[in-house]
């Protein structure tokens, strides 16, 4: 039995440096494959969570899904959250609940499409239980939150703790909470509900107190390789970034509303202006006059008189009157006044 728990933490420990060393090439290879990394470990989780997979000591169950899987999902999502922010964070939180959906979802696919074709049923790929992949998810997204909230709020300048037991407390403080969120929502009313709950608590103090030298070793060699500053954010850094991309995506879309009726107007404007200028009516070009009466003659060869041809031709209107000169020629007789 001794042999089962040793083995145990050490696939654990094992599983812990992968997730360390997939994060630390983020500076070479960026963070796509540490994501793919966790989907890969989500997947394996709920799997063996499935079917059951667990090791029996004397009084306590421990569920190998949770006591090994998750808790390096745990680690990993730290480790990303304290060195690349939330929104990172966010990216893994979904990578991890959408799998972890999605997992179950294939399995029961896969027995309906054996079930259908009448043929023997798939041994290999266990049966979903909706309790307890319902349970998973729900706790996987309390802790991730709890997690990010809980380093925030140990790492207050007033409390002031140092890196060794601050990232320590949050680790084990996730872990804890996971076990009885957990356990609750999974195996609350089962007769194996105390040995699971107590086995898994168990396991989980003892994993911690092997695997933190490992993740404190990590946050100093990451920080004094690459010289990061560990951030103090907000406590509720993690929720007030979601609101943030919520404002952000509200404004974006008020401001793209605001430029469509702003290029209706345009497109209205210039049709506006586009019909004016065709309505008006210039007058170019070398106009053959006659010398004498100043009829105009048009490209037709037909003479207009000078008021009828600029008026057809343009918007101009014309109303008469005699000028001085005109007046004494014509009309000596008035006296001095206009007419």
């Amino acid at each position: 039995m001794k042999s089962e728990l040793f083995i145990l933490i050490a696939e654990a420990i094992g599983v812990y440096f992968l997730v360390l060393w997939a994060h630390s090439l983020r500076n070479r290879a960026g963070l796509a494959h540490f994501y793919a990394l966790l989907g890969g470990l989500t997947a394996v989780m709920s799997w063996i969570t499935d079917a059951g997979v667990k090791v029996i000591l004397p009084h306590v169950e421990l569920m190998v899904g949770s006591t090994v899987f998750y808790t390096a999902l745990l680690l990993g999502v730290f480790v990303v959250y304290v060195f690349d922010g939330p929104r990172a964070t966010r990216i893994a939180i979904s990578t991890i609940a959408g799998i972890s959906i999605m997992v179950p979802v294939i399995a029961l696919i896969l027995h309906a499409q054996i079930r259908l074709s009448d043929s023997p049923p798939i041994g290999h790929v266990p049966i979903p239980s909706l309790r307890i992949n319902t349970a998973s998810v729900l706790a996987t997204v309390a802790d991730l939150i709890f997690l990010a909230i809980s380093w925030e709020f140990l790492g207050k300048p007033r409390i002031n703790l140092p890196l060794l037991l601050r990232s320590f407390l949050t680790l084990l403080g996730v872990m804890g909470l996971d076990v009885l969120l957990f356990s609750t929502g999974a195996f609350l009313g089962t007769p194996a509900y105390g040995q699971i709950l107590t086995g898994t608590l168990l396991s989980r103090i003892i994993i911690s107190v092997f695997a933190y030298p490992f993740l404190y070793l990590y946050l100093k060699q990451q920080n004094r390789k690459y010289g990061l500053v560990i951030e103090h954010r907000p406590v509720l850094a993690i929720l007030k970034e979601v609101t943030e991309v919520r404002i952000e995506l509200n404004l974006a879309q008020q401001e793209i509303e605001r430029r469509k009726q702003v290029e209706r107007e345009k497109e209205i404007l210039i049709a506006k202006l586009q019909q004016a200028l065709n309505e008006v009516k210039t007058l170019r070009g070398i106009l053959p006059t006659c010398a004498y009466c100043k009829n105009i003659r048009d490209e037709g060869g037909d003479w207009h008189q000078l008021e009828e041809y600029i008026q057809t031709h343009s918007e101009a209107k014309f109303s008469h009157g005699i000028c001085p000169d005109c007046r004494k020629v014509h009309f000596p007789h008035l006296r001095a006044e206009r007419v």
